[in-house]
């Protein structure tokens, strides 16, 4: 009896990806898809020096930027269907190998929004400081 209570009160896996969230994913990737720029900038200049980030940066970081703001358009046309799997899940996010239809891994694949610049908001800072 408590293994089919338990069961009962899980939400299915695809429950959090709604039409709305499919909508606010698309607009964020159209309007701060161009923060791609300046990341993958850093990106290659944190990995291969100052040449690669203002050189193969660049140009990697409009590629990515225009990538993003297809999705977006892409989304934004199709926000009331759900297009991937039959889900609102974004087309673009896996975890490891080919998922969707561009590459991701963890360097620099696509996440579900775009990089923020500066404050990281989805991080809980505090300070420990006996000050």
């Amino acid at each position: 009896m408590v293994g089919t209570v338990y069961a009962d009160i899980q939400a299915p896996p695809a429950s959090e990806y709604t039409a709305t969230r499919k909508l606010g994913r698309a607009l964020g990737n159209i309007f701060m898809g161009i923060e791609e720029l300046p990341v993958t900038m850093l990106r290659w200049q944190d990995r291969e020096g100052d040449y690669a980030g203002y050189s193969v940066g660049i140009v990697d970081g409009f590629a990515r930027t225009f990538t993003r703001m297809g999705y977006g358009f892409y989304e934004l046309v199709t926000f009331w269907a759900p297009t991937y799997k039959c889900t609102y899940r974004p087309p673009y996010q896996g975890s490891c190998g080919r998922s969707g239809l561009i590459e991701y891994n963890s360097w620099s694949g696509f996440s579900e929004f775009p990089a923020e610049l500066g404050y990281q908001s989805k991080y809980n800072y505090s300070r420990n400081s006996p000050y």
